[in-house]
């Protein structure tokens, strides 16, 4: 028996489990306002729990538009029916209630990056503790590299998030990247879908802790700068990012308490 594989080198390997991806891996039917309830009862089951504190806002057809949060509510309480439909001034244009008044900065970032589609900002505990360290989020493990060279670091805390010099800094500090780390702060992450925001947003809090417990023990040792990136394009495909969360998703919905986030 011959072999068909094993003379090819790395790229073609690459190359050929990518079509093989595109080819069999499925994502799920879920409609965007039960994406977007879904990663709320997916990040509150992942250590995203900060009370009421933290905003997910993804964009509705319409422009200048997007769904969001009812401020009041926690991640744990998040439905498809109780999600809001609001402006870029966060007047609420379906759905009762009012945003949080921090989504203005979200606003911001839409303008600028009309590759985004899905915002996702949290104080995840152990995100929230390495920002009190002030320094960046330092990548160096395989699993993290999802976030290799896409994390932009904001120094400076701008305080509460509500004004709109916090939207045009935060805008500005990711730049073209994927996620911002925020100092004092938490994560943001800001991606061309729903559920590749959520991926993100579990790689980033889960980068943190490993941050945290590998600098208690000693130097964090830097990866290749090449095969970083290489890993970070082979984790973050959009196939991989929506098998993940249809994964993510089944977990969740197995929980009885997370059966009425679809409704």
């Amino acid at each position: 028996m011959t072999n068909k594989t094993f003379d090819l080198n790395k790229d073609e390997l690459i190359k050929q489990s990518f079509n093989e991806m595109d080819k069999h891996l499925q994502g799920t039917q879920y409609s965007p306002a039960q994406k977007l309830a879904l990663t709320c009862r997916i990040l509150f089951d992942n250590g995203h729990d900060s009370g009421l504190a933290g905003q997910i806002t993804a964009r509705a057809e319409q422009a200048g538009t997007y769904l969001t949060q009812r401020l009041g509510l926690g991640f744990d309480e998040i439905s498809a029916g109780n999600l809001l439909l609001v402006n870029e001034d966060l007047e609420v244009l379906e759905g009762d209630g009012m945003a949080n008044p921090a989504n203005r900065f979200h606003s911001w970032l839409y303008r600028a990056r009309p590759d985004v589609q899905c915002i996702i900002h949290t104080h995840a505990i152990h995100t929230a503790a390495l920002s009190m360290l002030e320094v960046p989020l330092e990548i160096s493990h395989m699993d993290n590299c999802v976030l290799y060279d896409d994390v932009a670091f904001l120094p400076k805390w701008p305080g509460v998030p509500v004004g709109n010099e916090e939207g045009a800094m935060i805008s500005e500090a990711i730049g073209d990247k994927r996620a911002l780390f925020l100092a004092h702060h938490g994560l943001l992450v800001a991606c061309p879908s729903v559920e590749e925001a959520c991926m993100l947003a579990i790689a980033f809090e889960r980068a943190a802790r490993m941050h945290l417990l590998a600098s208690a023990a000693g130097n964090i040792q830097p990866i290749d700068p090449d095969l970083g990136r290489e890993a970070h394009d082979w984790i973050l495909r959009a196939q991989r990012s929506a098998v993940g969360f249809a994964y993510y998703a089944r977990r969740s919905l197995r929980k009885r308490k997370n059966k009425d986030c679809l409704d």
